[in-house]
């Protein structure tokens, strides 16, 4: 989880919806605060990152997006609240073939949703046919995101899909077939893109009416102004000019109601101004504090929660534009440049780790025994001389109104990385966007020579990470480009249907070995555990590992 998620295949930026990032708190935070009344739980405010991209979940790759959209969508199965685990949601139960490629669900009954339409299986079908059958610009890799990155292709047959078809053989009973065997199957149905909409609700809003222009998407009347799901929450209104999205209690959710009549996102692109709303009182919470200010709220009086990490930091190379940045040496001498033990301890908050490959220790597949490029000025020196390529210079992105779980303080980040470069005699030429405002459609366009960037996992699996990252060529880091490029794809294509779970472990090893010794495409730095803080007087709120916390269970005291 992009996340924010983002990452990976090219993506062109957002018209409508991502505009407002900046704004005033004053006005009217306490009357909304004092209009709450009735519900069990009242209203909270939550203070938000950044803007969603949109409020369609299948049109979407950015946490921002999916910290609204998980409120008010659920999936066919889900992650138990607090851990990485699989645990049913709109299924109850689910049975493989022995072949591993058709999967009969069992469907929750008297579900609806937000319209009054009935969740069956024929709702099933249509929601899985209509990702299928993309077309123009939803089909583009910035929009069918997760689609193209755990289905591949779509009903054109342009390239190959894992999706074969989906049959409703009874009101409840629904059967997805997969061209392939899968080891992320049905684990990837949990993420947020994959979520459940109204087929009616779609249609009648023309969900799938969204266009390109110029660099730009424009979405449809269902994903600014109708999302329809059917969780704890139905979406209200979205204040563009006072950057607020409020969801309110959904009083014919089929499971548990939530116990908040309201939920209000505001958004707060810098960090110190969520930190002084909190200690205002204007909101009663917000992610991703910096590492700095733990300390201090908590002695004040606030709810730091720490997650476990279960991400990656890293230095992302983009080997189309800059000729010198093909030569493995250069990548490697700037791998050597990079000091991340002093990274790890002077920035990154406490408990972080220097990554040594591209995700976690916890993910299967990891390697104990790949390369690593210790901190060494002189070597980085060295292998930029033989390289031909000792007075090398390049472009350093990094993003500005943003906090990422893996990049608490991008700014600081981006300051000690490029002393590092320096050091090594590279010139740097600083280059810096808004991550709402171009920085991520940059980087996904392959246009950013050097960038920050990172990923949190959507669940423990090596192709959810790295899988990601390099298993189609067209990516940030245009690998493509490279002689490599598709030999790394298809490794990663043949490990994930390789259903023996120590030989899928030993292959996925290899390719990490591979991908630090033969291909460097970019440089591992952290593992970070972010945090989230919160008033005294918010109850109920369960921190998720992989930053997808709910919010129907929280409470929040008068």
């Amino acid at each position: 989880m992009l996340q924010s998620r983002v990452a990976r295949p090219r993506r062109l930026a957002v018209v409508g919806i991502a505009g407002a990032l900046a704004f005033s708190l004053a006005a009217c935070a306490e009357s909304e605060r004092d209009s709450a009344g009735g519900g069990e739980g009242g209203t909270f405010v939550f203070g938000a990152t950044g803007a969603p991209s949109n409020f369609d979940p299948y049109y979407a790759s950015d946490g921002e997006t999916f910290r609204v959209t998980r409120n008010m969508f659920e999936n066919l199965v889900g992650i138990k609240p607090g851990t990485a685990e699989l645990e049913a949601e709109l299924a109850k139960e689910w049975t493989p073939s022995k072949d591993g490629k058709t999967w009969t669900f069992e469907l929750e009954e008297g579900v609806t949703f937000h319209d009054g339409e009935p969740f069956d299986a024929e709702a099933v079908c249509a929601n899985f046919e209509r990702m299928y059958n993309q077309e123009g610009a939803g089909a583009s890799p910035a929009l069918s995101y997760y689609w193209t990155e755990n289905f591949g292709g779509f009903a054109d047959g342009k390239k190959p899909s894992l999706y074969d078809g989906c049959e409703a053989t009874a009101e409840h009973t629904v059967e997805l077939k997969l061209t392939r065997y899968t080891a992320d199957f049905p684990t990837m149905l949990t993420q947020d893109s994959f979520a459940m909409q109204s087929p009616k609700a779609m249609d009648e809003y023309k969900a799938n009416d969204v266009k390109a222009e110029g660099d730009s998407f424009v979405f449809s009347e269902y994903a600014r102004q109708h999302p329809t799901g059917t969780g704890p929450f139905v979406f209200d209104s979205y204040d563009e000019a006072n950057g607020t999205i409020t969801l309110k209690r959904n009083e014919d959710y089929w499971g548990e109601k939530a116990k908040l009549d309201r939920v209000i996102f505001r958004i707060i692109p810098d960090e110190t101004a969520r930190k002084q709303a909190l200690e205002a009182g204007e909101i009663d919470g917000y992610d991703f504090p910096s590492p700095a200010d733990w300390d201090a709220l908590e002695k004040a009086g606030f709810q730091v929660e720490i997650r476990d990490p279960f991400n990656i930091l890293y230095l992302g190379i983009t080997q189309k534009s800059n000729p010198a940045l093909k030569e493995l040496k250069v990548r490697q001498a700037i791998a050597h440049a990079i000091d991340r033990e002093t990274l790890v301890s002077s920035i990154m908050p406490e408990n972080s780790e220097v990554a040594k490959q591209m995700y976690p220790p916890s993910v299967d597949g990891y390697a104990d025994d790949v390369v690593e490029y210790e901190h060494d000025v002189d070597k980085a020196k060295k292998l930029l001389k033989e390289a031909g390529h000792a007075d090398l210079t390049v472009e350093l992105w990094y993003p500005t109104q943003v906090t990422r779980p893996y990049m608490p303080n991008p700014t600081a980040i981006f300051g000690a990385i490029k002393e590092d470069l320096e050091e090594a005699g590279i010139t740097v030429k600083p280059i810096s966007k808004p991550w709402a405002g171009g920085y991520t459609d940059d980087v996904e366009s392959a246009r950013a020579e050097l960038f920050l960037l990172g990923w949190t996992g959507d669940y423990n699996s090596p192709n959810n990470f790295i899988g990601t990252f390099f298993g189609t060529t067209d990516n940030q880091f245009y690998t493509g480009g490279s002689p490599w490029g598709e030999d790394l794809a298809q490794a990663l294509d043949d490990a994930d249907s390789i259903v023996d779970a120590k030989e899928r472990e030993a292959a996925y090893q290899d390719i990490n070995r591979d991908m630090m010794s033969e291909y460097l495409p970019a440089i591992p730095l952290t593992h970070s555990p972010p945090a989230l803080v919160l008033r005294p007087e918010v109850e109920g709120l369960v921190p998720s590992p992989l930053t997808k916390e709910e919010f129907s269970t929280v409470t929040v005291a008068e």
